[in-house]
């Protein structure tokens, strides 16, 4: 079974969680025999690991002067030259700072390169949906020339790729919930990401989701029928530290990290509260919020106005090595989501014997037993968590030995062969 699967970004070139569920997604597979998978992202930059994967960049496929016939229309799409920049991840805000342009209902034009082939810069734009689209033409070709029996698209800035590759093929279109509209905006939902993801899952033969949490919202809120979804949670790789590395904190105060993006998903504005309210009655801790995102400034505000910089470090985005050498540097870790589908990271802390604090309104709660769950608004129970970690050193052990037993049962592999399954449910039933 061959694989065609549609993605933004691929290790070492990350921004986020779903590069690294889709790289460990794939390389699940590659361990399952007869199961081959042809992974497309915007740009290629020559360094990825492609040992587990055949990595296709759609800046590398010459689409100058060709035409595409899509079912059910009768005029082609034609390809001619376009400069883009596409990313997986931007702040909130700039979602939505979109530039609309007139095009006709069954033209796309575009620009290629003096090689006819789109460029991808993989920069921060304001021209979002078009490049969603721009991205759809080159999947489009991609399709044309390869050969394959289903489609796998992955969050929604794929959905119009995905679509597009069956309209060419007559593949069957599956597609993987990361996040929603309503995850990422906090309920107030851009109409026109809302139709992008109805449109991908109305096309899907099946709808795979990280979580029940997201299952749940994409049955009720995209009135999808709960035989069509299904969820597949995430794991974690194995931690990858060199050899001998040793990370000398430098100081006895105890940490407290939170670690991601600094968005009103992730609550960053609790994990202040919290550690306002403990800091009344601890000194010797200091609070790290590792990351950055649109609410930066505002947080850093906040915590100047509560009279607690000299506590609390804003480090900014931290990738690679340096997420671990957090980690190590950790007596707590705390994800404070507000809505998260899943949430990887609280795994990675977890591998890295650091006791964990997450949120009830997180995807990974549904499978994690020791782990303290918290309401995300409830500041007292979260200060009361991080207070009793720090201070009783017996119970502070007993989540780091049975959470890393736990999580080392969480593998990439068995959310492969779930997906494997998925597939061979779509093909048999096409």
């Amino acid at each position: 079974m061959r694989v065609l699967m549609f993605g933004w970004e691929f290790p070492p070139h990350i921004s986020g969680g779903l590069g690294t569920a889709s790289y460990g997604l794939t390389k699940g597979m590659a361990a399952i025999d007869n199961l081959e998978v042809i992974f497309v992202v915007p740009k290629v930059w020559g360094d990825e690991d492609q040992n587990a994967v055949r990595l296709i960049g759609a800046n590398k496929i010459p689409v100058a002067f060709k035409q595409i016939f899509y079912e059910g229309t009768k005029k082609s799409f034609e390809k001619i030259e376009i400069f883009s920049r596409i990313v997986p991840y931007t702040d909130p805000d700039d979602f939505w700072k979109v530039i609309k342009s007139e095009v006709d209902s069954y033209r796309l034009i575009v620009h290629t390169n003096s090689k006819g082939m789109v460029d991808f810069s993989g920069k921060y734009d304001c021209n979002l949906l078009d490049e969603i689209y721009k991205y759809s033409v080159v999947a489009s070709v991609i399709a044309e020339e390869n050969e394959f029996d289903i489609i796998h698209a992955h969050d929604w800035l794929t959905y119009p790729a995905g679509i597009a590759a069956k309209a060419v093929s007559g593949k069957p279109l599956v597609i993987h919930v990361h996040a929603t509209e309503f995850d990422r905006s906090g309920g107030n939902v851009n109409p026109e990401v809302y139709r992008i993801e109805k449109e991908g899952m109305d096309a899907a033969s099946k709808i795979i989701t990280v979580s029940n949490l997201t299952r749940d919202i994409v049955i009720h809120k995209y009135h999808i029928n709960p035989e069509k979804v299904e969820t597949v949670y995430n794991a974690v790789e194995p931690v990858r530290m060199s050899d001998g590395m040793v990370v000398n904190k430098g100081f006895d105060d105890k940490v407290v990290t939170f670690l991601g993006r600094i968005t009103l998903q992730k609550g960053p504005e609790y994990f202040i509260e919290a550690a306002n309210k403990v800091l009344k009655v601890m000194h010797n801790v200091r609070f790290v919020m590792a990351g950055s995102g649109d609410m930066m400034e505002r947080m850093i505000r906040r915590a100047a106005s509560l009279k607690i910089t000299d506590r609390f470090h804003f480090t900014g985005f931290l990738k690679g090595r340096d997420v671990y050498t957090m980690l190590a540097l950790s007596d707590v870790y705390i994800m404070p989501s507000v809505s998260e589908p899943f949430g990887i990271s609280p795994l990675e802390a977890m591998q890295s014997n650091v006791p964990v604090i997450i949120s009830k309104q997180s995807g990974v709660s549904e499978i994690l037993t020791h782990a303290v769950k918290v309401d995300f608004w409830d500041i007292d129970a979260m200060a009361d968590a991080i207070y009793g970690i720090l201070n009783y050193p017996a119970l502070s052990n007993m989540f780091i030995k049975n959470g890393r037993e736990e999580v080392i049962r969480l593998k990439w592999d068995n959310s492969a062969r779930h997906v494997k399954d998925i597939y061979e449910s779509v093909i048999w039933h096409k």
